[in-house]
């Protein structure tokens, strides 16, 4: 019952997320990366409580995509300062 609950909450936050990418550069950094980064941790405990090993390299690749979009979108407003 724990797994599918931690599923869920993953994927409630990553379809969240989906939801805020075309706002502006601001609402991204604020909320969008923050909620694919966290979404995509749960989806990581949920595969790794599921033992679905290509998941977990799937949800670890999308975890480290989510970072570098944010490292980047703070990197533009860093240079725009």
């Amino acid at each position: 019952m724990l797994n599918e609950i931690i599923g869920i909450l993953g994927l409630i936050l990553i379809i969240v997320g989906n939801l805020t990418i075309y706002k502006k550069k601001a609402i991204r950094r604020k909320y969008t990366y923050p909620l694919l980064i966290v979404g995509g941790i749960f989806l990581t405990i949920y595969s790794i409580m599921i033992r679905d090993t290509i998941f977990i390299v799937l949800q670890t690749i999308f975890i480290a995509s989510s970072i570098y979009g944010l490292i980047r979108i703070n990197h533009r407003i860093k240079n725009k300062k």
